[in-house]
């Protein structure tokens, strides 16, 4: 594009200059600075990218552009510009260090673009862009910052890594542990569950247990208490038959006796001998007569026996609290219990009669006969028990009340 300067213009352009023409193109300028000592006193070699063009919609930066670039074709335009801003790309690169340059390019571009700006706005020209294109020495320099800053980077990225995996395995670590003590807790509490159930259930067997054992014990009591209750009747009927069948046997053998001493005193001295052999007769009928008597007593022994065995076990469970009664009363207890087990003593003196299988009986003319005189023997045995008892114990029984 081109610009026709004619004669409306500003008054600098003269009539004389109403057929050239000025290019406002815009136009690349490759900037480079060969070995340019920065602050430090490194070279450096420094290329930047700009575009730049003459501003043709400012009239005051297109006239100062017609005095400046009017005649000048468009190569000479971008030399004059291009060496502009190398000139103050160098000036720049000089107060900077290689460091600010290559870490921080934009603030270096930012610099050339306002510097180079402000230059060349006088000669119409704006400054569109700058870029640093590339940074070089041959010092290997840079290099070596690259070096270093590589190294660092990666120190950094192996330190940043490493501290990356410490934190998830720390991380993973809590993680795990929190699991397992989760899980702990969890068994713990299972385990406690568990051991509750137990003890109750250990407490509820001991109980259904016991209960079921005293409901067994208090069964088999009651059916033994049935048993002793049936066989102390059974032993009391016949002890009943026993008694009501010596009674008779007594009854007759009083009778007869009574018979036999009418008929022996009223006879005649002529019948004496009859009556003799008769008296021998009846003899002979009490002794047959007795033997029956004594089978019965020692049956009804036996039977006797046998009911005493039964209240034995009945009164074992009594002899705890005669015991401690016995510890209060004393004599009076001891008293009692002698009372107690006379019947027992007389039992135990009329036993032999029970066990002997047969009695004979011998009359010497006087006195009583048959089962009288047994049961009148075992009455004396039985009238010195006091006595016999006192000497043993002490205890007078017909001097207490």
């Amino acid at each position: 594009m081109f610009f026709t300067c004619g004669p409306n213009e500003a008054m600098v352009v003269s009539v004389l200059l109403s057929f050239s023409r000025i290019s406002l193109n815009t136009l690349t300028l490759n900037v480079k600075s060969e070995k340019v000592y920065t602050r430090h006193g490194v070279p450096i070699s420094v290329t930047g990218i700009a575009q730049v063009k003459i501003q043709g919609q400012n009239k005051e930066m297109l006239a100062a552009a017609c005095q400046m670039f009017l005649g000048k074709t468009e190569g000479e335009i971008a030399h004059i510009a291009l060496e502009t801003l190398e000139g103050h790309q160098r000036a720049i690169m000089a107060h900077m260090t290689v460091e600010e340059i290559y870490k921080d390019r934009q603030k270096f571009s930012e610099q050339v673009f306002k510097v180079a700006s402000s230059d060349l706005v006088n000669m119409g020209i704006s400054v569109v862009s700058y870029t640093l294109k590339d940074i070089h020495d041959d010092q290997d320099y840079l290099h070596s910052l690259g070096k270093a800053r590589t190294a660092q980077v990666q120190k950094d990225a192996r330190i940043g890594e490493a501290e990356a995996k410490r934190d998830a395995g720390i991380q993973e670590a809590k993680a795990k542990q929190q699991k397992v003590s989760a899980q702990y807790v969890s068994e713990i509490e299972m385990a406690k569950a568990q051991r509750d159930y137990e003890l109750k259930k250990a407490v509820y067997d001991i109980e259904v247990n016991t209960r079921r054992a005293q409901a067994d014990l208090a069964y088999q009591l009651q059916v033994a208490k049935t048993k002793q209750h049936i066989e102390e009747q059974r032993v009391q009927v016949q002890v009943v038959e026993r008694a009501q069948q010596v009674a008779l046997q007594e009854q007759e053998i009083t009778r007869r006796e009574k018979e036999l001493e009418a008929r022996v005193k009223k006879p005649s001295e002529a019948d004496r001998y009859r009556l003799e052999r008769l008296a021998e007769a009846e003899r002979s009928q009490l002794i047959m007569q007795a033997e029956a008597e004594a089978e019965s007593i020692r049956i009804r022994g036996e039977a006797e026996a046998y009911a005493i065995g039964v209240r034995a076990r009945a009164e074992a469970q009594q002899m705890a609290k005669k015991a401690e009664a016995f510890q209060l009363y004393q004599e009076a207890a001891q008293l009692d219990m002698l009372l107690e087990k006379l019947p027992q003593v007389a039992e135990e003196i009329s036993g032999p009669l029970s066990s002997a299988k047969k009695i004979t009986l011998v009359s010497s003319g006087g006195g009583t006969l048959g089962a009288a005189k047994v049961t009148g023997e075992v009455l004396d045995i039985l009238s010195h028990l006091p006595n016999c008892v006192e000497k043993l114990t002490g205890v007078s029984i017909s001097q207490v009340n």
